[in-house]
């Protein structure tokens, strides 16, 4: 393994320049079962070390615990790293187990206090609105988050899972200058009108989960018998029964071509969603999740893959064949309202 730092690239047209490949940070200590807070934190250091710069967490990731997690590591690279986080997911104080999206004015206000008071920082680098709330004009949630970047609160806006014509009138109101959505050889639902709206506007695309949540490589075959009860991948459709025996026997074209490599299956997973940014003229920055020092190594190694034609034409009939929606209830993704 190299020590060669990444690329960088700009993120929107005047955003922040990141590594080509970022970090999410949610499985550090939320949402896939138990983990090594030891192991988690080498990680954040040796993505730092590689150029990895862009660290994804949100407010809703353990209702604030993930935000306290990254913490200290922030503070102590606060010149090296960009701040990602996310408001919107609200939590009802009488169930903790639910979310309640929201995108009102007041609620935006608390959030950013509260992530800002977590992170024990002055500024946020780019703060996301996590999730639509259909009932709130998006020019109206925009110009508030617009008002935060004004009053040096933070630095620049996205947006997640918002539809071709959501970021258009979120431009119009604010420079927006990422969107992060799904997108990997399993879900690739927004290239058909997210995809060219980027591109028109000058909008980087974040994919988040471009390892298909860890089942493109190879990690696990069935959510329900495979992971611990309280692993948030045994409640998506995808990954549980018949739609999980149908979707490992997609991986074989991933696996012929990582075999031919001396590479893994998630390295040429990561390898395409990197290649998204040549193929489609975009900033593309996936941000794959990791809690151990060995996978930031080898997916920062995907960086350095050259997919070509002929295995790209082998991957690209995945997509269309996957069964199973990506979550339970679509409605909250952006191929839920297209």
């Amino acid at each position: 393994m190299t020590d060669a730092r990444i690329p960088t690239v700009r993120l929107g047209e005047d955003g922040p320049e990141v590594g080509v490949q970022g970090l999410g940070c949610m499985g550090m200590n939320f949402g896939y079962g138990p983990t090594d807070a030891g192991q988690a934190r080498a990680a954040l250091d040796r993505a730092l070390e590689l150029g990895v710069t862009l660290y994804d967490t949100a407010d809703a990731y353990g209702a604030g615990e993930n935000e306290r997690f990254l913490s200290p590591f922030f503070k102590a690279h606060r010149d090296e790293v960009v701040i990602a986080t996310k408001f919107a997911l609200s939590i009802p104080p009488d169930d903790p187990t639910k979310r309640i999206i929201r995108n009102d004015a007041p609620y935006i206000r608390e959030a950013v206090e509260a992530s800002l008071k977590r992170l024990d920082v002055d500024v946020i680098d780019l703060y996301y609105m996590h999730r639509r709330d259909v009932n709130v004009p998006i020019e109206e949630t925009v110009g508030t988050m617009a008002e935060l970047v004004r009053e040096g609160k933070v630095k620049h806006l996205g947006l997640s899972e918002v539809t071709a014509d959501e970021l258009r009138a979120a431009h119009a109101v604010h420079p927006i200058a990422a969107v992060q959505s799904e997108w990997s050889l399993f879900s690739r639902d927004i290239e058909a009108r997210v995809v060219p709206a980027a591109r028109d506007l000058g909008v980087a695309l974040v994919p988040y989960s471009p390892l298909g949540r860890g089942f493109l490589t190879g990690s696990f075959t069935n959510a329900e018998q495979d992971l611990t009860a309280d692993d948030f991948r045994r409640q998506q459709p995808r990954f549980t029964g018949a739609n999980a025996e149908a979707n490992a026997a997609l991986l074989e074209p991933i696996r012929q071509i990582a075999e031919a490599r001396g590479a893994t299956l998630g390295q040429i997973a990561l390898a395409w969603a990197q290649q998204r940014a040549s193929v489609t003229g975009l900033a593309v920055v996936p941000i794959p999740g990791t809690r151990k020092p060995g996978r930031v190594e080898e997916n920062v190694a995907a960086t350095r893959i050259t997919l070509t034609e002929e295995e790209l034409a082998a991957l690209e009939p995945i997509a269309s064949r996957v069964s199973g929606d990506r979550y339970p209830d679509m409605r909250f993704a952006s191929a839920g309202r297209e």
